[in-house]
């Protein structure tokens, strides 16, 4: 069965329509107007009703065949034409009806009994009735009125849009839209590609694609249990295709008679072919849901895909081309970007695959190239705003401490000692992260760089997130030092918020008159009050627990001070170019010779009581262990509450008779430096915790770690886990406790089994979860990334040089060409993130 001459002429004209509508862009249908207006008006051939209607067809045809190549001004003319032509077409078909049956504008009246327009009236397709010899023309109000795209700012509300009210506009706000900007920048999770379309005939099992036709019946069943069951019956000139729906509202919406695009799977249904929910569409719109390939949103209670989809549409027609342009011309030329507004519409309603990956390849450009801007001014202002001081560096006194080491140093340690000696001996400030996995020395390197910088007189500074931890730097390098002479052992002391008023004040004038070499702290360093007389080296351990605000605040206790910034959290290279691309990176990648590998098995929620007698078998022993409760991602308070009640079952069923402690994220700072304290100095047998236990604190007494759900934690933080023991010389042992595993827990758990690389696991763990998962909820201090893909080295390298090109060329972004750009990048970082890490 064909559609009616005048359904075919209306579905055209409301194409082209659109797009005269949205500038002549070429971008109304999938594929380009050329290419829909050849194929649609190819099946006019044979069925008009006189010559000139060939005539015209053939006119029309001629006028569009080549649009996609022409200039703007050129489609403008060419278009406008196509429109009159077709407008006098649809008169004669009207007038004149067609062979087998004459087409009139149908009627559709709405539930409220009103009278709508028809599609080809409200496009001035439409005559005045039957038998008029009055032409129709176009509404003024649709030649005058201007387009929603000179209207509307992508600063603009949401609101601003037709179809958003109050109620929708929250739900957009649950999404983080509350701009047009933001709607522009709503990233698909992922597309179903419906471009391949397909006659009835060939539906086939399994084949995914968009099939069009007439509703020719449409009949709600009930099933049991008070459930619907909407079936439709789908024609075509090939034949017949049922659709079935499990809801009642599609009985609403599609009637018999109306010609529709369907897209989804072929399934079975009752032993006959059926397309099983269906996405689908009225042939008299604008095709967002079928016959391409179509955006899948993230969504919110409320809000659909379809009437997301036209929300996007309507963004996109109103304010894509005012989005202002801010990567440079000469960037986007070298390696063929397209322009930021094709891009968008390639993101959201591509013309095909290749549109697609350019605009999502352009997108993650935008991201690296964005980061990698903010992190090179960061570095470079840091270098240029004030001059360092150029260490001369006494070897012979960093090689007598090395010398007096009961250790010797290992490959990588040495190497990047080396580093940081060579950035000490240049005019500019440092700006060095050492990373290394647990155990690998980092201390002790940056024992050494503080000495070289005490020897010429300068005092140094390191900075731990904990008081614990703070305390355990201060007692390593009491200890690291004990060996060097009496003249050459620097003055080490300990500032905490908890030290008395007399010792404070005796610490800052210790610092104040120079007779102090290094201060070890905590946030407490920053404080007012603590002034040092000559800091020239400042090292803040476990940097991503510290913003650049806090970092800042270290480095300006001195005259623009070396900084050495620690972490013990692998992170693959592609992550630390992007994290921390305002500061040189050095990897100690080296474990010291000697150290066990630690034991790590897993076990089922059934073996727990084996490996509750194992733990029992190890506190007997005079070990200590570990035991961590499973990730709640709801909140901190439901975490606690169900720590504090496996806490309760472990000491009142399990354990009566062994020593236990609590540690999670609702206890007060000081409270938690209590129990940490209590379990260091083994007057605890089992710790119980959260995910809160603190990197890097040493306790070598505790030989097991119990962790329970493990399929909930990523792999970087299993390992940071595992490292929490093992740092003693009695063999440890690391258990995995899974509840319910999937596939991707079992393969993680499987890895944490078969390596103790820390590295290997990181690179595994952001190929598996992705960055945002790497570090937890927005851990890393870094803008959201929607398009780029941290594995995607190439482009962030890419990234990289073209910011420094940009940034040898005007350091300031104060060139007028650089205007956009300095207004994208400052909006990016405060709307993206606060602190970079």
């Amino acid at each position: 069965m064909s559609a009616p001459l005048a359904d075919i002429i209306t579905r055209i004209g409301k194409t082209l329509a659109l797009e005269e509508r949205q500038g002549h862009r070429d971008r109304a249908v999938a594929g380009g107007v050329a290419r829909y207006a050849g194929a649609q008006l190819a099946g006019l051939r044979g069925r008009l009703p006189t010559r000139d209607a060939d005539d015209r067809l053939a006119h029309i045809l001629g006028l569009l065949r080549d649009y996609g190549a022409l200039d703007p001004p050129a489609r403008r003319a060419r278009l406008a034409a196509a429109l009159e032509e077709l407008r006098d077409l649809y008169r004669l078909v009207n007038r004149l009806g067609e062979n087998d049956a004459t087409a009139r504008p149908r009627y559709i009246g709405p539930p409220n009994g009103r009278r709508e327009r028809s599609v080809p009236e409200r496009l001035g397709l439409a005559a005045n009735g039957p038998g008029s010899a009055k032409s129709a023309v176009p509404a003024p109000a649709a030649k005058k009125a201007a387009p929603l795209a000179k209207r509307l700012t992508p600063a603009d509300p949401v609101t601003a849009l037709p179809y958003v009210g109050e109620g929708r506009e929250r739900q957009l706000q649950q999404l983080g839209v509350r701009t047009l900007s933001d709607l522009l920048y709503l990233t698909p999770r992922r597309y179903m590609d419906y471009s391949r379309e397909y006659p009835i005939a060939h539906a086939l099992f399994g084949r995914e694609g968009t099939f069009k036709g007439q509703v020719r019946s449409i009949e709600e069943k009930r099933l049991p249990g008070g459930k619907s069951l909407v079936v439709a019956e789908i024609a075509d000139d090939t034949g017949t295709l049922a659709a079935t729906w499990f809801s009642p509202y599609i009985m609403r919406e599609l009637q018999p008679g109306a010609w529709v695009a369907l897209s989804g799977t072929i399934e079975q249904r009752r032993g006959r072919l059926a397309l099983d929910n269906p996405t689908w569409e009225v042939l008299d719109e604008e095709m967002l849901n079928t016959g391409r390939i179509v955006p899948i949103y993230p969504l919110t209670k409320g809000l659909y895909q379809k009437p997301l989809r036209r929300i996007v549409r309507n963004a996109l027609d109103a304010c894509a081309d005012r989005l202002p342009e801010f990567v440079p011309d000469a960037t986007r030329r070298r390696h063929a970007l397209p322009d930021l507004p094709r891009a968008l519409w390639g993101l959201h309603f591509p013309d095909d695959e290749p549109h697609l990956q350019a605009a999502r390849h352009r997108l993650a450009f935008d991201e690296f190239f964005l980061i990698q801007l903010g992190m090179q001014r960061r570095k470079r202002q840091w270098q240029q705003g004030a001059p360092g001081h150029a260490f001369a560096v006494d070897e012979a006194a960093v090689g007598r401490f090395l010398a007096a080491l009961p250790f010797a140093l290992t490959g990588a340690q040495r190497r990047v000692l080396a580093e940081i000696i060579a950035d000490m001996r240049q005019p500019r400030a440092m700006s060095r992260l050492v990373q290394g996995d647990v155990g690998s020395g980092k201390t002790v390197v940056a024992a050494a760089a503080m000495l070289a910088a005490v020897a010429e007189g300068f005092q140094s500074a390191i900075m731990a997130p904990t008081a614990i931890l703070a305390e355990q730097h201060w007692r390593t390098l009491e200890r690291l030092y004990a060996a060097l002479p009496e003249g050459e052992r620097p003055a080490v002391r300990l500032l905490l918020g908890s030290t008395p008023a007399k010792e404070r004040r005796a610490i800052a004038a210790g610092l104040a008159d120079g007779s102090i070499d290094i201060l070890v702290g905590t946030q407490a360093i920053i404080q007012g009050g603590v002034e040092f007389a000559r800091l020239g080296f400042a090292t803040v351990d476990e940097q991503h627990r510290f913003g650049v605000v806090q970092r800042a605040a270290l480095r300006g206790k001195g005259f623009n001070p070396d900084l050495l910034v620690m972490t013990a959290t692998p992170i693959p290279r592609s992550l630390a170019l992007t994290l921390h691309g305002d500061l040189d990176v050095s990897v100690i990648d080296e474990l010291p010779p000697g150290r066990q590998a630690i034991v790590t098995r897993a076990a089922t929620p059934e073996e727990r009581p084996r490996e509750y007698a194992f733990i029992r078998e190890e506190v007997r022993a005079g070990r200590q262990a570990f035991i961590i409760c499973p990730l709640v991602e709801e909140s901190e308070a439901i975490e606690a509450k169900a720590a504090t009640a496996e806490y309760e079952r472990l000491r009142g069923e399990v354990f009566p008779d062994l020593r236990l402690g609590l540690l999670h994220g609702r206890l007060r700072p000081a409270e938690k430096d209590r129990v940490m304290a209590a379990f260091r100095d083994r007057e605890l047998d089992v710790l119980v915790s959260t995910a809160v236990i603190e990197v890097g604190i040493d306790i070598p007494n505790a030989t097991v770690m119990l962790i329970e759900g493990a399929n909930r934690f990523g792999l970087a933080q299993l390992h940071q886990f595992r490292g929490r023991v093992g740092r003693g010389a009695a063999q440890s042992y690391c258990i995995l406790v899974a509840d319910t595993p999937g596939a991707d827990a079992q393969e993680r758990l499987g890895a944490m089994v078969e390596t103790q690389d820390g590295f290997l696991l990181a690179q595994k763990d952001l190929e598996m979860r992705g960055p945002g998962e790497f570090f937890g909820t927005r851990q890393s201090g870094l803008p959201e990334l929607r398009v780029a893909e941290l594995a995607d080295t190439r482009l962030l390298d890419l990234a990289r040089r073209e910011a420094e090109q940009v940034l040898d060329a005007d350091p300031d972004l104060g060139g007028p060409d650089h205007a956009a750009l300095r207004a994208r990048l400052t909006g990016f970082w405060q709307h993206g993130a606060g602190d970079v890490s």
